[in-house]
């Protein structure tokens, strides 16, 4: 049987939080936008916020499990990498800001779990 790669696993779990988002009215901004400081894997829009959106792809995930996996110093990397985002775009100056967090399950039994303002600056 072939491994899947870490990567092609994170790809997946990325496409099916947008298509998520998509599907609840968010307008997606950008993918896997970078600087040297990190990377914010999906950033999107709906009415006058601006969501910074961590991903994370998970096997047999339940909500139990999600609890913990964004630690302190991953939010200190997307508070950091978002404030870059901001300076860069500030047509984006005078939206609320909120950074979600989406767990995939990858086996599909609880398709999404949606963690709106999962950390605050």
């Amino acid at each position: 049987m072939e491994k899947i790669s870490t990567k092609k696993i994170g790809n997946e779990g990325e496409n099916r939080a947008c298509n998520f988002l998509l599907q609840n009215g968010y307008e997606i901004i950008e993918r896997n936008w970078r600087t040297k400081s990190g990377e914010i894997d999906i950033i999107a829009k709906k009415c006058d916020t601006i969501i910074f959106v961590e991903v994370k792809a998970i096997a047999h995930c339940t909500f139990d499990m999600i609890e913990g996996k964004i630690n302190h110093q991953k939010q200190e990397r997307i508070l950091k990498t978002s404030k870059c985002f901001l300076l860069n775009h500030r047509e984006y100056n005078d939206k609320f800001v909120r950074f979600d967090v989406i767990f995939v399950d990858m086996d599909g039994v609880e398709p999404v779990y949606h963690i709106e303002s999962a950390f605050l600056e």
